[in-house]
């Protein structure tokens, strides 16, 4: 049951720019205009901006710019309204509390999202630089109940539904590093990170985690940083609304799991992976503690793994290891 403040939200957002009558408002909850009128007062005090005219009503002038659960919510289009969120102003991971609240019994799925993580990390444990811009980090905590050996594939087939995301929302084309980096022309957006506990033969909880720079202006990167890394923003020129893209991230994540869990993925994955894959024939090097195997990529196989061909014609496959790109030549 959606709250009052929702209900209000979604109203007043549906008819933007326009005004709703405080009275149409009143009679649609079963308030009093005076209750609504508090209501909005609630609202304005998160940063809500509301416009009052006499014998009109009210309108929606501003909202805010930061992540918001509220405005989240609102922009859920109704096949994902209901769906559980948490936005926190700070944590330390939201991957591990994703993992806590599953841990302790929470129903899922539901999505942790955080204005800024004090221990954001990747793959191999690297530190993911998580301040409080304007970016996303986000977590998707699920109960799959899917054998382990379905698994290789998920974080590939997730990048593929984000990228494609992207691309819908903004215009933009991103393209994948193996197994789980977003990369415009060489810098670094994003990442992802997937997570499992498995008891006996079965997945018993799955984190889906996402890094995504939105909103971070060009001069945020500076010294190395500037040469790999960017943002959706400093791609389009212009900031997004970031309440609106993860309401809709949320929406394709979500169907983006169904179809694997029902195994709708296999049949379209590999050509999906292969529009975007940026080190598909190029010359690569995968470092896998102390083994280094250099060699051209040839995109992934059926179970995921990084095809590389080396100099002598033999091919290899990983699933798992640092993939660096090589000078050609």
């Amino acid at each position: 049951m959606p709250s009052t403040d929702l209900i209000i939200l979604r109203e007043l957002m549906t008819h933007a720019p326009g005004f709703v009558s405080g009275t149409a408002l009143a009679r649609r909850l079963g308030l009093s205009r005076v209750s609504v009128w508090q209501h909005l007062e609630k609202l304005r005090a998160q940063g809500f901006v509301f416009e009052a005219v006499k014998a009109r009503g009210y309108r929606l002038t501003g909202r805010p710019a930061g992540l918001h659960a509220l405005l989240i919510e609102a922009h859920l289009d109704s096949r994902n309204r209901g769906f559980p969120l948490s936005v926190l102003d700070s944590v330390d991971s939201t991957n591990d509390e994703a993992a806590r609240q599953l841990a302790a019994g929470r129903p899922d799925p539901f999505v942790i999202l955080a204005r800024e993580q004090t221990k954001g990390r990747g793959r191999l444990g690297r530190t993911w630089q998580s301040e409080n811009n304007g970016n996303l980090y986000a977590s998707f905590a699920f109960r799959p109940d899917l054998a382990p050996a379905r698994m290789p594939t998920f974080t590939l087939w997730m990048g593929a539904n984000v990228c494609e995301f992207i691309t819908n929302f903004t215009g933009l084309r991103p393209g994948l590093k193996w197994p789980n980096d977003i990369l415009f022309e060489g810098r670094k957006a994003g990442g992802m990170l997937t997570e499992a506990r498995v008891d006996a033969d079965r997945i018993r909880d799955l984190v889906f985690g996402l890094g995504l720079n939105v909103n971070s202006p060009a001069a945020a990167f500076s010294g190395e940083l500037a040469r790999r890394a960017t943002s959706l923003a400093a791609q389009t020129g212009t900031p997004l609304d970031l309440n609106h893209f993860a309401a809709a991230l949320i929406g394709r994540v979500q169907l983006a799991y169904r179809q694997f869990v029902e195994g709708e993925h296999r049949a379209t994955l590999a050509d999906a992976w292969n529009r975007l894959d940026v080190l598909r024939g190029r010359p690569v090097a995968v470092l896998q503690g102390v083994k280094r195997i250099a060699g051209t990529a040839r995109g992934i196989d059926d179970a995921g793994s990084l095809i590389v061909r080396d100099a002598q014609g033999r091919t290899h496959r990983f699933t798992a290891g640092e993939v660096t790109l090589e000078k050609a030549g």
